[in-house]
């Protein structure tokens, strides 16, 4: 060096500028280093370009073998449809599979007979609830479900009040009426002593008496006049026409016939809905055991399409009547009489018809043989 490669002052030192101070050994070195850390910048520069275009070659082979999958299968595919035999050959082994896959329903065909639906076997609750119908009539409300097309099962109280409570209820009414009646000529006695009495404590205490006693009446009469328009219902002769039904959609129709049995609170309607979903009893094998999960669906107190669960606890006998009837912890409210006892797959094992006075998660069902029997009806008929 004939100059400092800093300054460029000529050099008089061969080992320190005199002008700059810089030391020529520790500048060669610092010039060392800089100059392998550019090539090896260089080197990893090289080897990324390398790895560039490696995966530019893997995604060109990639594409190229999709390419031609897809134009392979193209060909066979129109090679299969311009063989009518094969197509159908190969549509038949893949309704096969799919029926494979579906679960069905024991012992119960699927099919659609007139109108009626096909059955949907893999929501057996909720084809059972499609089938349960809500019933109104003046005198209450109630339950029940299709056994046939045409045909509504129900409990008969649900469609004919019983006489021996009619006369309870008619006792009711009338002593009820007595007493109001009573009440209100105490309150006219008590308004006329009012009027006797002199402004005071007295006069004060009685005038609140009048007041309170003027509130409990008006709280009683709005219930007393609908237990009246009841009676008055139950008491005229029964019409068909008066028991409405309403199908889980809400559509709403009128009995055309009613048959009531003479031994069994149960009822057979005859319904023309149009499309009905019906549902199918549980063969005369298909026993229940005790354990054995069931589900009770209804109108409890006016909320349509419960559904609630339960086991079955065994089969009583009554021993007045000997009538075998189903207990079950399944809910059975008010407004479920008439609705169905089904299993988990959704077959009718019984009608709801009562539960236990004074006792909590005991109800009885009337065996769905009974029904069939009662009304001469088969499961044929019920599909």
């Amino acid at each position: 060096m004939t100059k400092c490669p800093k300054c460029s002052h000529p050099l008089t030192n061969p080992d320190e500028c005199k002008s700059c101070g810089l030391i020529f050994s520790k500048f060669e070195r610092t010039q060392a280093r800089k100059n392998e850390m550019e090539s090896g910048q260089s080197g990893r520069k090289s080897k990324a370009a390398s790895a560039s275009r490696f995966v530019s070659i893997i995604v060109l082979v990639a594409v190229t073998a999709a390419l031609t999958y897809y134009f392979a299968g193209d060909i066979g595919r129109q090679g299969k449809t311009s063989n009518p035999a094969s197509s159908a050959v190969d549509d038949a082994a893949d309704r096969q599979a799919e029926s494979s896959q579906t679960t069905e329903l024991a012992e119960q065909p699927q099919q659609e007979v007139g109108s009626t639906q096909a059955i949907v076997t893999t929501q057996p609750i909720e084809y059972a609830k499609n089938g349960t119908v809500a019933i109104e009539t003046p005198w209450g409300k109630g339950s029940g479900f299709f056994i046939g097309e045409t045909s509504v099962v129900t409990n008969k109280h649900v469609v004919a009040p019983d006489r021996s409570q009619l006369a309870e209820i008619k006792h009711d009414v009338e002593t009820r009426r007595k007493l109001i009646t009573l009440e209100q000529e105490k309150m006219a006695d008590l308004r006329r002593r009012m009027k006797q009495i002199e402004e005071g404590p007295s006069r004060q205490q009685l005038a609140i008496i009048i007041q309170e006693k003027e509130k409990e009446l008006t709280k009683m009469l709005p219930a007393q006049q609908e237990s009246e328009e009841k009676l008055k219902s139950i008491e005229k002769p029964l019409s068909t026409t008066d028991i409405k039904v309403f199908l889980a959609d809400g559509s709403e129709y009128a009995a055309q016939a009613s048959t009531v049995s003479p031994k069994r609170d149960l009822a057979l309607l005859t319904v023309y809905a149009g499309r009905t979903t019906v549902l199918q009893p549980a063969p005369q094998s298909g026993t229940l055991h005790e354990g054995d999960k069931v589900y009770t669906i209804g109108n409890p107190v006016g909320l349509r399409n419960t559904v609630t669960a339960g086991i079955f606890s065994g089969y009583r006998q009554r021993e007045d009547t000997k009538d075998v009837y189903l207990q079950t912890d399944a809910p059975i409210n008010p407004g479920n009489s008439g609705g169905p006892l089904i299993d988990e797959r959704g077959l009718v094992h019984g009608v709801n018809t009562m539960i236990a006075r004074g006792t909590q998660g005991i109800g009885f069902a009337i065996p769905i043989q009974t029904v069939m029997e009662e009304f001469s009806l088969s499961p044929a008929q019920g599909q």
